[in-house]
């Protein structure tokens, strides 16, 4: 079925205050901003990522599995993975360059998420020039020599301790706060698309309305004897 077809034949199975719910989430969804997850062995710490992304209206992330593949902790994530698009990359033994390229036939530039030597400050970072695939790396190795040789900026948070850095977890929310809230701020068209916003409603309706699956699975068979 099309998404509109969904959204169609769901509608009256869905509480008005729920599709409100879901139309104001929809208005502060954005793909302007893609989250890449490379290689993340804590799983906790990949969960609250994906939480942090939910609550900032991050819509995109993606994991590269070369050596640890991402098992959801559900007591962390809290069920914000269903609400997401996530794609993996775990098909070879380094995926790496596969999703920076795939993030760059997107439109997206690639941002590391590390000190470097041509690095901004995370609040500096110019949002004007283009969508942006912000990567994090490994919680000990930090981002590969792949992603630090491919990338096409670097960002840093400031630090005044005696610690090198943050939690993976942490540098996420962090770096969304600053990033989320500057888009807000400014003139760029960081909203989906009107397909996009349609394919999306369709799939949280789909999820929000009591037996779904068996409603489209009876209009796709009416619709074949007919």
């Amino acid at each position: 079925m099309e998404p509109k077809q969904i959204i169609d034949l769901l509608t009256s199975y869905v509480t008005k205050e729920r599709m409100s719910t879901l139309n104001r989430v929809l208005d502060e969804r954005t793909r302007y901003i893609s989250v890449v997850l490379e290689d993340i062995f804590q799983n906790h710490n990949a969960s609250a990522v994906l939480r942090s992304c939910d609550c900032f209206g991050i819509q995109n992330v993606n994991f590269i599995e070369n050596r640890y593949s991402y098992m959801e902790n559900k007591d962390v994530a809290m069920g914000s993975s269903q609400w997401l698009s996530i794609k993996r990359f775990n098909q070879k033994e380094n995926n790496t360059l596969d999703a920076i390229n795939a993030m760059r036939n997107e439109g997206y530039r690639i941002v590391a998420t590390t000190p470097h030597t041509n690095d901004v400050l995370i609040k500096d970072l110019d949002l004007t020039k283009g969508k942006i695939a912000l990567f994090f790396g490994s919680e000990k190795p930090g981002l590969s020599d792949i992603v630090m040789d491919n990338a096409d900026e670097f960002v840093r948070i400031p630090m005044y301790g005696f610690t090198e850095s943050f939690n993976i977890s942490v540098s996420a929310a962090l770096c969304l706060y600053e990033l989320t809230s500057k888009l807000r701020n400014s003139d760029i068209d960081w909203h989906l698309s009107s397909d996009e916003r349609t394919e999306l409603l369709a799939q949280w309706m789909k999820l929000s309305a009591r037996s779904a699956e068996g409603l489209i699975k009876e209009y796709e068979k009416r619709g074949k004897i007919g």
